[in-house]
């Protein structure tokens, strides 16, 4: 044991804290001192000064390669602080400003007969299309992107399995309108006529259809990460059992990866629940509620979000945030669940 005398000295917590006060008191002094900026610039400067400070006095104190770790250490706190500050700024604003039609009426009506002078009206329609849009394309892509990315982490050879690859990473950056304008051009004003007797029809499908789309790279690229980080091993112990390749990959390597594949998974569901140009093209929208998603134009929470935003009525806004808080409600509760869901499962297993 080393004695407590020779150990190497460390900076005081007090110490540490009355450096960053200085350091901020300075800083503003500076900023407002020589008019050069407001209390954000102040706390800048305050943060370049207390690292200063911190490597002089802890260069001191515990000799300059702690003191050195210690600023790194700050650095990454700060950034850490930085990111969050975001994260913080939009629950809190979605909170505060939402809270104020958080009432049985916006959940239980919607905008059908709502005049502009009408303090009334919900967001139920939208809740509907939104649900039943994403539930429909989470049904189509979910599959889809799930063979897909297995296809290409354990059949996938050659220049075909290279062209799917590619073309993932084209589909993964493409504008949401660009997805929006292709089922538009294809179901809504070729195939829909068919069976609307001649007429291009809108509805829920169609931006089902649209997301779905959207939703496709996303699900496969991260299922295809999360299936190439399954051990090897465990595929090799289940081939010398005399396992088959399609019930190793069913019974063991996407039981392991799916954690991971589930929240990719979400992670598109939260980009399709949020989209509004696909829905306005395709679905374009509904003051009334409509539970069939192949007949007519429906409204999701994202549209809506968007049409009282730009609406002239003094009520809108309102509308809008409480809509905003919603539709983010709706994300976090369905993530939540979906990560019980998963980790409840593999526990089982």
């Amino acid at each position: 044991m080393t004695p407590d005398n020779i150990r190497s000295q460390k900076l005081h917590p007090g110490l540490n804290i009355g450096i960053a006060v200085a350091a901020l008191v300075v800083g503003m002094a500076v900023a407002y001192g020589f008019g050069i900026g407001n209390y954000v610039l102040g706390v800048v400067l305050g943060v370049v000064f207390y690292l200063v400070g911190l490597q002089i006095v802890a260069g001191r104190i515990e000799g300059r390669r702690a003191a050195r770790d210690r600023m790194w250490k700050t650095l990454i706190y700060a950034a850490c602080v930085l990111a969050i500050l975001p994260l913080a700024s939009v629950v809190w604003t979605l909170i505060s400003k939402g809270v104020g039609r958080l009432d049985g009426d916006f959940f239980g009506s919607s905008m059908n007969n709502i005049g502009a002078r009408d303090p009334d009206g919900g967001a139920y329609h939208a809740i509907i299309g939104t649900l039943e849009q994403v539930g429909i394309a989470t049904l189509m892509a979910v599959p889809l992107g799930v063979l897909g990315a297995i296809y290409l982490v354990e059949y996938g050879r050659g220049k075909f399995a290279t062209t799917v690859r590619f073309f993932v990473d084209v589909m993964t950056g493409i504008p949401s309108i660009v997805a929006g304008l292709f089922i538009l051009s294809f179901w809504v004003l070729i195939v829909s006529p068919w069976f609307n007797n001649g007429t291009p029809r809108f509805s829920g499908f169609a931006a089902s259809l649209a997301l779905t789309v959207l939703m496709l790279p996303t699900i496969v690229r991260s299922t295809e990460e999360m299936l190439r980080l399954v051990p090897g091993p465990l595929r090799e112990g289940a081939y010398a059992l005399g396992v088959p390749q399609w019930k190793t990959i069913l019974k063991v390597v996407v039981p392991t990866a799916l954690p991971g594949i589930v929240t990719g998974v979400m992670l598109a569901v939260a980009r399709a629940a949020g989209e509004t140009a696909p829905v306005l093209l395709v679905a374009g929208g509904a003051a009334a509620i409509n539970f069939d998603p192949f007949a007519g134009g429906q409204q999701s929470l994202s549209l809506f979000v968007y049409q009282q935003a730009g609406d002239a009525s003094r009520y809108a806004p309102a509308r809008a945030w409480t809509a905003a808080l919603t539709l983010v409600a709706i994300v976090l509760v369905l993530t939540v669940a979906a990560k019980l869901l998963a980790r409840r499962n593999s526990l089982s297993k």
